[in-house]
């Protein structure tokens, strides 16, 4: 599978340059390119989308407030002709950064990141049990932990990494936390947030946009309290 580009810029040179070498690369797949950040927001809405080659200054909506304005990003590298905004781009975990002119070669290095990012994710199981189901995380090089649904409190995103809390431990696993939410019953859990996955029989109560579970109070995302609530709704009796 093919992965899946977006080139937002305001320059349509630069737009070319991207697109020229995304052509070149067989692993690569250019979806879309937009001269503006808004139509790019407009269209990810609809769409999804493993990359997004991103300009910092541009008009209306510059790129890092585009950034901070996206619920679920995907992997976003950087294109700008100016440095001085890679250590705020990186706080917000721009996969990498690349000043203009960009030659093909350093393109290829981010690339190459783009690929270990997609591909070197934990080994993840799930194991069907009408009575009990469980999952299998790989939590380090050697060992892989059995984990019962039915333990499962919050699955905290850590940029690379997740932070599953359960009822008898905490374990951190490398993986992405859309990824590890598509592979859980629909019925039993629900994502609240970019940063949180809960489960819906561990909600102790619900208030205005947060959610308790176990003493803890955890913010409802803008975009998700909606689906959230009803969801909540309809699983009560």
């Amino acid at each position: 599978m093919k992965i899946k580009c977006l080139i937002i810029d305001d320059e349509p040179l630069a737009i070319n340059v991207i697109k020229n070498y995304i052509e070149q690369i067989e692993d690569l797949e250019l979806i879309n390119t937009f001269s503006n950040s808004i139509e790019g927001l407009n269209f990810l809405k609809n769409n999804t989308i493993d990359v997004i080659f991103l300009d910092i200054n541009m008009p209306v909506l510059d790129g890092i407030n585009f950034i901070k304005s996206l619920e679920d990003p995907p992997l976003l590298v950087i294109t700008s002709a100016y440095d001085q905004f890679a250590i705020e781009t990186y706080e917000l975990d721009v996969l990498d950064y690349l000043v203009k002119p960009i030659e093909f070669p350093r393109l290829m290095k981010a690339v190459n990141k783009i690929n270990k990012r997609l591909n070197n994710t934990s080994k993840v199981t799930l194991e069907n049990s009408k009575e009990n189901p469980f999952i299998f995380v790989k939590i380090d090089k050697k060992k892989m932990k059995k984990i019962f649904l039915n333990e499962i409190l919050v699955i905290e995103s850590l940029k690379d990494y997740l932070k599953i809390n359960t009822l008898t431990g905490k374990y951190i696993i490398h993986s992405t936390l859309s990824d590890f939410t598509n592979l859980l019953p629909e019925r039993d859990f629900i994502r609240i947030h970019r940063s949180y996955t809960i489960a819906i029989d561990k909600i102790d109560a619900v208030e205005g946009n947060s959610i308790e579970i176990e003493g803890l109070r955890y913010v409802i995302g803008r975009s998700y309290i909606d689906d959230v609530k009803q969801k909540i709704l309809n699983s009560s009796i």
